[in-house]
């Protein structure tokens, strides 16, 4: 099933069934079906459900918010949601600071068709590239990153 989320969409509550607290929900920042090379600027996100067992069970779209992505509120919505992982194309530290704050671990360096890259990280076949991009001005780019990649239950 697809649909679409706009940013402001609240989707989860404090009660959730046992069966959607072990799903996870990645983000992919996306452009035409591919990766979009920069979070920030995206077209919108590809939201992917996946089951306890990395099965996926839906495909959604969330409009992308104007502006930089670490000015603005994405990472609140995100979280509020329930994501848990952004496969990135690339991105600022003021963007991956926000994201990791926010509980969303974040691997940098995909690239090509979102199908593609979902299932080679299904595959267990991505690793974060640890670059971030420093093209245009961020206040929160001090903070070094941290990061990890949280585990699918298979």
């Amino acid at each position: 099933m697809n649909s679409t989320w706009s940013v402001g969409t609240v989707v989860r509550n404090e009660y959730l069934c046992e069966k959607e607290m072990s799903m996870k929900l990645i983000a992919i920042p996306t452009r035409d079906g591919m990766v979009d090379d920069h979070f920030g600027h995206c077209a919108y996100y590809t939201v992917v459900t996946l089951d306890e067992e990395g099965e996926i069970l839906k495909q959604e779209r969330l409009d992308s918010p104007e502006g930089c992505g670490c000015k603005s509120d994405i990472a609140r919505v995100m979280q509020e949601m329930g994501i848990s992982l952004m496969l990135a194309g690339n991105m600022g530290m003021g963007a991956y600071n926000k994201l990791t704050a926010h509980g969303i671990a974040v691997i940098r360096g995909c690239h090509g068709k979102v199908d593609d890259v979902l299932g080679a990280y299904l595959n267990g076949e991505l690793k974060d590239s640890l670059e971030a991009c420093d093209h245009h001005d961020c206040d929160n780019h001090e903070e070094k990153p941290v990061f990890i990649v949280p585990k699918l239950g298979k």
